[in-house]
């Protein structure tokens, strides 16, 4: 998919080849809002250019859906522009954002490296610990974090006014949820506050826009690693001595989940 697609009414949704990687943009009278940043600065002044095609009103608003580098590392080409995220987020990006950069350097091809060599990590500057509402002008935007899941720091993005909501990687479609950061545990229970709030279309972190039933598949999916990961864990197995055959998720993305799960249970 190329260019921007539109959602609902100045709600817009950008679809990219790199990671397949979604970033939303919300019109309103004040200015703009942006869905996550990408990668990268060049990354992020491509994004630049193509709000161009949308709008010649400014970005005044950005929202950080979670601390990851490939939603996040874009902020530095806002800066005239409020960030927004939840504090774990700003917390992990100060603390560990470094750490990170130089392991993405060290891990990358020349190229790359240079593009992740620029990058100055911004974190979110205005935060929230549970909800918020945001004023764009002519209509409010609200952010929410319902608990852990992919990470600790996940919020949703919801335009109410035409009923769409961006769920960062809270969800994802076309690939297995990424299970390197999150809570198992935690999730379905999140994916339950997310599924009161969203009942029109939902923008998942990748891959294509999906609605209430995908959403409750996956949660279903993860709430399934869970129990087998409790189960595992009552009767002294390891996440590798699990028969993950028939799990819902690949294996190598099954024997995340479990590790994690696992660890929350001591």
């Amino acid at each position: 998919m190329t260019g921007w697609q539109e959602l609902g009414d100045g709600v817009f949704r950008r679809r990219y080849e790199s990671l397949d990687l979604n970033v939303g943009a919300v019109i309103g009278a004040g200015g703009v809002l942006i869905v996550d940043t990408r990668a990268s600065h060049r990354q992020a002044r491509e994004l630049v250019r193509e709000l161009k095609l949308l709008t010649d009103l400014p970005v005044r608003r950005v929202v950080n859906t979670h601390f990851h580098w490939d939603h996040c590392w874009g902020n530095a080409l806002f800066g005239d522009a409020e960030i927004w995220g939840h504090r774990r987020c700003r917390e992990v990006l100060v603390e560990r954002g470094e750490d990170v950069k130089a392991a993405m350097i060290d891990q990358s091809r020349p190229a790359q490296a240079e593009e992740f060599g620029e990058v100055q990590i911004v974190p979110p500057d205005h935060l929230l610990t549970v909800s918020r509402s945001i004023d764009i002008g002519d209509r409010l935007v609200h952010l929410r974090h319902h608990g852990r899941g992919h990470t600790d720091s996940d919020i949703t993005v919801t335009v109410a006014d035409c009923d769409v909501t961006f769920a960062g990687d809270l969800l994802e479609q076309g690939a297995p949820p990424s299970f390197g950061d999150s809570f198992p545990l935690d999730w379905p229970e999140t994916l339950d506050g997310l599924l009161e709030i969203a009942t029109g279309t939902i923008v998942p972190g990748h891959g294509d826009v999906v609605d209430r039933a995908f959403a409750t598949t996956q949660r279903d999916q993860i709430a399934e690693m869970a129990s087998m990961a409790r189960e595992a864990h009552a009767n002294g197995a390891s996440a590798e001595e699990v028969d993950v055959a028939h799990a819902p998720f690949p294996e190598p993305y099954a024997r995340l989940a479990l590790r994690r799960a696992i660890s929350q249970l001591g």
